[in-house]
């Protein structure tokens, strides 16, 4: 399991991306589709095609981390669509990983939040 601070950036990346791509296409992907700058920090999320597999690209200070989840059976009931990207917050990550929909899901609001 992931453990993601309540602080990280959360990007879903909502169209379909090639899996073949290794750590620098995807930081390209970030930089010009997204508009978003890899070495941020934050969490960028790709699937591909048959959304039966997750990419999460992450910059740690030091290096990318690329995690890679691919289902056993089935694929991700829940994807957005619309926009070329998708801000959310770090608790409905694990719920995505669960293949959950975070936009279903009936949590807690931040009581504060967090500065950073």
């Amino acid at each position: 399991m992931i453990t993601v601070s309540p602080n990280t950036k959360v990007y879903i990346h909502t169209t379909f991306i090639d899996f073949r791509n290794g750590i620098d296409g995807i930081c390209a992907i970030c930089k010009y589709q997204l508009q978003r700058d890899p070495f941020s920090g934050a969490m960028f999320i790709f699937t591909n095609r048959g959304r039966t597999a997750l990419k999460i690209l992450f910059y740690d200070g030091q290096g990318f981390w690329v995690y890679h989840k691919r289902l056993s059976k089935g694929k991700f009931k829940w994807w957005p669509s619309g926009d070329t990207s998708l801000e959310m917050a770090s608790k409905e990550l694990n719920v995505l990983l669960w293949n959950g929909d975070p936009t279903k899901s009936k949590m807690q609001e931040d009581w504060r939040s967090i500065l950073t």
